[in-house]
């Protein structure tokens, strides 16, 4: 097999009714994705996110539970594993901002009307609207397809 897996994982930080979410603009115009990413060999994924959010917004988080597992097995380089974990929203960081590619900055989306949120992966819109309603909703989320609709419980 000549893809590696690549496990990261990405915050869900919740405040005043809103999730942080980074902003990216390419050809096909803006859109979201949850502050994250990749985890370093030695590195627990709870520090990953920690470490991750502080980098991509200068937020410091404090990782709580994993909430959502999620996978792009097709589509890009790696296969992609994401663990979605709840984080306290803890203040600004002291971290240095290192702004990944394409990034624009950051918003706080509201929560209740996330299902037309230009989010991705799309299959987190429902979920973590469920969540936040306290709706039952499944850990394990599948494979993200690109393309895929919203997905709806």
């Amino acid at each position: 097999m000549d893809r590696l897996v690549r496990t990261s994982a990405k915050a869900l930080v919740i405040k005043d009714g809103c999730m942080l979410a980074i902003k990216l603009h390419d050809s096909d115009g803006d859109f979201y994705i949850m502050p994250g990413g990749g985890q370093a060999a030695g590195e627990l994924l709870s520090a990953t996110v920690q470490r991750e959010v502080a980098e991509e917004t200068g937020i410091s988080v404090k990782a709580k539970d994993a909430l959502f597992i999620i996978e792009g097995a097709e589509g890009e380089k790696h296969h992609r594993v994401d663990v979605i974990y709840l984080c306290d929203y803890i203040g600004e960081s002291n971290m240095k901002y290192h702004p990944d590619k394409n990034q624009v900055g950051y918003e706080w989306l509201e929560i209740a009307t996330l299902n037309k949120a230009p989010l991705y992966p799309s299959k987190l819109r429902r979920a973590i609207m469920n969540y936040y309603e306290g709706k039952e909703t499944p850990v394990y989320l599948g494979n993200e397809n690109v393309g895929d609709p919203e997905i709806t419980y």
